[in-house]
């Protein structure tokens, strides 16, 4: 039986669910194609993305295909009630709700896996993650998986340095129609998006402090600055911190950002990037949030700790006073702030990102008997594939090579 908040708000997550739809035109292509295929005829598909309306339209495109889906959320907060029950509603077995505990959240993953599935579709790594260490009995079912995020795809490139990895995975997130437009140019927009509706404050002006200069930051810094916004990027690569220079941002260590940011936006991956350090440097009234998967970027344990008093701010931000008397606000826990005080990346860009998950899982099945145990790149022809789809979305053409021109690229002596 799914596992949701509130049946009677199907209608409303129907209407998301649809307005997502008709801007996700890569995706309603591969779904006729994959209705009229069946290509998941008789597959269990177990999906853990964050459950909103563009992630419930994937669902219900493998569906078409002939998935049989089992799905729940990645982040708790990131759920979205009403499309979780609209899901349901239309027959999904579906296992999320918007802030659940950390025990109900792990039982919803542990149900979507106990359906045994064939494939698996992550963001994050959570699903694979309890596959290896508690639900170890699925295993021998799994043919592999798809993982949308950087976060994820470290943690399957530790598993697969470990010798622990147990089946194939893509890192869709390395895909270049993934990371080129979802990392920057969504996460870029979401993550503003989510700042500025939650806080209601302006941005030009202000000091905003980018830690971690990836592809994510990059679209974070890159839109700051059309705020009007003076960015300073925090960064431990040098080769990223120089690029950072040479975009026209300043570059400095979190203890000397600290004291100038107003506004404190983590994008590493990594844990304790702003921690106990940095909390009593910071100013009156900065206000911080995380764009990374984990909230583990702020040291929110270290923050509780050393923090006077908490108190509700605004809706989801929460104050913190400090023992010299200056009061600091996170966004959303220290949560995913695009999602946990948003509805996440663009359609439009969605569209290009669930395309490449979609065609990733057809892959893995037509391949199963090619694949060893590892994590591999999405294949170019999948990437190539969805560009070619949304620049015809888009009206766009280009141009292509000549015989004369392939040859001599392909000439050494000239």
């Amino acid at each position: 039986m799914p596992e949701i908040r509130d049946i009677s708000l199907a209608e409303s997550g129907e209407r998301k669910i649809e307005w997502a739809a008709r801007n996700m035109p890569l995706l309603s292509q591969i779904a006729a194609e994959f209705e009229r295929a069946k290509p998941f005829h008789g597959v269990k598909i177990a999906l853990s993305v964050h459950m909103e309306a563009k992630t419930a339209y994937l669902c219900r495109v493998l569906e078409l295909g002939g998935a049989e889906m089992h799905v729940t959320g990645c982040n708790p907060l990131s759920t979205q009630d009403d499309v979780a029950a609209a899901l349901a509603r239309g027959g999904i077995d579906v296992y999320a709700y918007h802030a659940a505990s950390p025990e109900e959240y792990e039982r919803h993953l542990t149900a979507v896996l106990s359906a045994g599935p064939d494939i698996i579709i992550d963001d994050g790594g959570d699903l694979v993650n309890l596959l290896h260490t508690k639900l170890t009995r699925f295993l021998p079912g799994v043919i592999g998986g798809c993982e949308e995020t950087t976060t994820g795809v470290i943690r399957l490139r530790a598993m697969e340095r470990d010798g622990a990895l147990r089946f194939p995975m893509l890192a869709v997130n390395n895909a270049r129609c993934k990371y080129l437009f979802d990392n920057r140019y969504g996460t870029g927009q979401s993550v503003w998006d989510g700042i500025n509706r939650t806080t209601n404050l302006i941005v030009a002006g202000k000091n905003a402090v980018v830690a971690g200069y990836g592809w994510c930051g990059r679209g974070i810094a890159m839109r700051a600055k059309g705020f009007g916004a003076r960015v300073i990027v925090t960064e431990i690569d040098p080769v990223k911190a120089l690029e950072a220079e040479m975009d026209g941002f300043d570059v400095m260590p979190m203890e000397r950002a600290a004291a100038e940011g107003d506004i404190f936006v983590t994008a590493t991956g990594c844990r304790g990037v702003i921690d106990g350090r940095h909390f009593g440097k910071l100013k009156d009234g900065a206000v911080l949030c995380n764009a990374g998967h984990f909230n583990v970027e702020i040291a929110m344990d270290e923050l509780e700790a050393a923090a006077v008093s908490k108190y509700e701010a605004r809706q989801n931000i929460t104050g913190y006073e400090l023992k010299n008397g200056r009061h600091i606000f996170i966004i959303a826990e220290g949560r995913l702030v695009n999602l946990a005080s948003g509805d996440g990346h663009p359609a439009e860009i969605m569209d290009m990102s669930f395309a490449i998950q979609a065609l990733s899982a057809r892959f893995l099945l037509e391949n199963r008997e090619k694949l060893k145990i590892g994590v591999y790149d999405v294949p170019e022809e999948i990437d190539g594939d969805v560009a070619r789809r949304k620049l015809k979305s888009s009206g766009l053409s280009i141009d292509v090579l000549t015989p004369e021109q392939e040859t001599y690229l392909r000439s050494w002596d000239l």
